[in-house]
């Protein structure tokens, strides 16, 4: 198990130094940070044992790092390493320096770029569905881009695995993303549906 100890002011975990908070979310925040030999800089998403107990999301914490541990794509950000400490889980990930999609189609609206970015999250998506594994949340705020503006798909929370033909019976992510017949519970399978893209 890691400590976490102080280097010049800052936060230092692993061999990492952390820096800034990139970002806040339900479980955690994620911080940038920079190897300490190398410079390369990384997120870092850090996770206090004791409030992701009291939310019951250990198991969604598991998942998400045993799935992100799976994948190599281009455009799914990558894990490294998962740095333990007594009181925290941080996972140490692909930093990426160009927003969220989110703010993007909000700056530029419709672009140029839209038809290769929307290749790349089909691209991404259908890597992880060859990998038995859904997503369950993929909206414009867990898809990030990187400096060169390309895709990467974050924030693999409430991803679960699924068995082959079966279809997973939970309902979770953001409604406001959602087709309205799975809102509604109506939904029938068929190999063309791409409504919630």
């Amino acid at each position: 198990m890691a400590e976490k100890q102080k280097h010049e002011g800052r936060v230092k975990i692993g061999h990492y130094i952390l820096g800034d908070t990139l970002g806040v979310g339900t479980f955690g925040k994620v911080k940038i940070g920079e190897h300490q030999l190398t410079g390369h800089k990384v997120a870092v998403k850090i996770l206090n044992r004791q409030r992701i107990r009291s939310l019951d999301v250990v198991g969604k914490i598991k998942r998400e790092i045993q799935n992100l541990k799976l994948f190599r794509h281009p455009h799914i950000i990558k894990l490294y390493q998962v740095i333990s400490t007594p009181t925290d889980f941080f996972m140490v990930m692909e930093y990426v320096s160009g927003g969220e999609l989110f703010d993007y189609i909000c700056k530029h609206g419709r672009d140029t770029e839209v038809r290769r970015l929307f290749q790349q999250i089909i691209s991404a998506v259908d890597y992880c569905h060859r990998h038995m594994v859904v997503h369950r949340d993929l909206k414009p705020e867990n898809v990030l881009l990187d400096g060169n503006m390309n895709a990467k798909i974050a924030d693999f929370g409430l991803s679960n695995m699924m068995s082959d033909g079966e279809f997973l019976r939970t309902s979770c992510g953001s409604p406001n993303y959602a087709a309205p017949e799975v809102i509604s519970g109506s939904f029938i399978q068929t190999d063309r549906h791409v409504k919630t893209m």
